[in-house]
């Protein structure tokens, strides 16, 4: 008969790695237990947090034994908000973390020889630090003040955050500015409880290349009172902000942007250069959050997928096309989709704005598609996928085995779809190498490049 397990229990417990989510993993009465800010070979005196029929969740009530490479956290607000989950382990040890994740979810996962996996060491980021070039925080009155930040973990409470760590410095500089004059002019600020108040998130992404923002107020109503005073003081006071936009949601869930997005001043697009091509971005397209490691992560999937003159791509999950469009000069031909209808026109916009007139682009999702285009007689030579954290639908991993493109590389964001995946994948491609490259120091997020070969 299995003991009762207490919450508030206390109890030693050796690390022995971390999971997915960074946080460590040791083993109580032979029940799998989690617990955050835990490191590979510390000894901690853990107190139970939940209690689960599988597992238990538990939080550090003492470290008896510390890890050499824990280091004093890069930010204060660290195991206060998430996004900064690994800010107290030393950078080579975040490294191995993101190979050693890989390997866990072949192992759950064991898709065929997947001992035999060429999984290479993880490529560090060109910046450890303040790399981030989007920031999306929740507005609040916060001790009678209008603040911005992150929730609590697990809570709607907000952490107030005037520098983060993983933050580039113009982008939160903004965000602060853009509070005092929301106090100033007294706008009203959301209130989750009553749904209240006008203002509910700040939206700041800057571009490396031109070092100008772009920013999108999102709002519980389509009024904004004051609008025409804050647009006078943020072209005054904020001139690096070249765009201006709001977004309405009046939603109560957690769904942080709304469907109308409209351009209140400035420009329509902030401009962001990669490996020598220029992009556009609209308010709510996609782009990879470290535009230094970005242009490392696209070379080394361009050379991956090794494409030749005269051959077909198509760019599935496309966004605004920063792959494709990187490749269209050795391809015949481009094809690229994606469920986003602003990321396509960004993507149609992009092409013309590159002199690319081989690339066609459409809206729609890939596992619809990708049979559309097959019926219609079109047979891709090379594919190229970056599929969202939930991987690649069944539907498109059919297509795709159908077709059996001779060129095929997969980049994923998250080491468990990616896994499940190669299950099918695996049937008729055979995996050349997993590179991961870290693109998001301090957390535990990580992205590989897939290279595969037809068997």
């Amino acid at each position: 008969m299995e003991e009762n397990i207490q919450i508030g229990e206390r109890f030693p417990l050796t690390i022995k790695r971390l999971d997915i989510n960074g946080a460590g993993i040791g083993y109580y009465r032979h029940k799998i237990t989690f617990i955050p800010d835990a490191f590979p070979g510390e000894v901690v005196v853990a107190e139970v947090t939940a209690v689960h029929p599988r597992y238990l969740e538990a939080k550090v009530h003492r470290l008896r034994k510390r890890s050499p490479e824990r280091i004093k956290p890069v930010d204060p607000n660290y195991g206060v908000v998430g996004g900064i989950e690994l800010a107290a382990l030393a950078y080579p040890a975040q490294l191995r973390f993101k190979q050693d994740v890989i390997e866990q979810a072949l192992a759950k996962f064991r898709p065929t020889g997947w001992q035999d996996y060429d999984v290479r060491p993880t490529i560090a980021a060109p910046k450890q630090l303040h790399y981030r070039n989007k920031a999306q925080f929740p507005v609040r009155i916060v001790d009678g003040h209008v603040r911005a930040g992150l929730f609590a973990p697990n809570s709607h409470t907000l952490i107030p955050l005037h520098d983060f760590a993983t933050q580039r410095p113009l982008t939160m500089s903004i965000m602060n500015s853009l509070c005092k004059m929301i106090e100033e002019l007294a706008i009203p600020v959301y209130n989750e409880q009553k749904h209240s108040g006008i203002i509910k998130t700040l939206v700041v992404r800057e571009s490396v290349a031109t070092q100008q923002a772009q920013l999108t107020i999102i709002t519980n109503s389509k009024k904004l009172p004051h609008a025409a005073q804050l647009l006078t003081r943020i072209a005054t006071e904020l001139p690096a902000v070249i765009s201006v936009n709001q977004n309405i949601n009046t939603s109560h869930g957690s769904l942080i942007w709304g469907n109308e997005t409209k351009l209140l001043a400035g420009d329509k697009y902030l401009m962001e250069r990669i490996n020598g091509h220029e992009f556009a971005l609209s308010p709510q397209a996609f782009l990879q959050l470290n535009p230094e490691a970005t242009a490392k992560l696209y070379q080394i999937a361009i050379d991956a997928l090794d494409l030749a003159a005269g051959e077909t791509l198509v760019d599935a999950y496309c966004g605004v096309g920063t792959l494709g469009l990187s490749m269209a000069h050795l391809a015949k031909s481009v094809r690229g989709m994606d469920t986003i209808p602003a990321a396509i026109a960004d993507a149609q916009y992009n092409a013309q704005h590159n002199g690319i007139t081989n690339a066609h682009y459409e809206v729609g999702k890939a596992e619809d598609l990708m049979p559309q285009w097959l019926a219609g007689g079109f047979r891709p030579d090379a594919v190229i996928v970056d599929p969202p954290r939930v991987g690649l639908e069944s539907g498109f991993i059919k297509a795709l085995l159908r077709t059996k493109p001779k060129k095929f590389v997969y980049i994923s964001c998250n080491p468990s779809t990616l896994a499940r995946d190669l299950q099918a994948l695996s049937s008729v491609y055979r995996v050349e190498f997993i590179q991961s490259v870290d693109m998001f120091p301090q957390t535990a997020r990580c992205e590989a490049v897939v290279r595969f070969s037809r068997k």
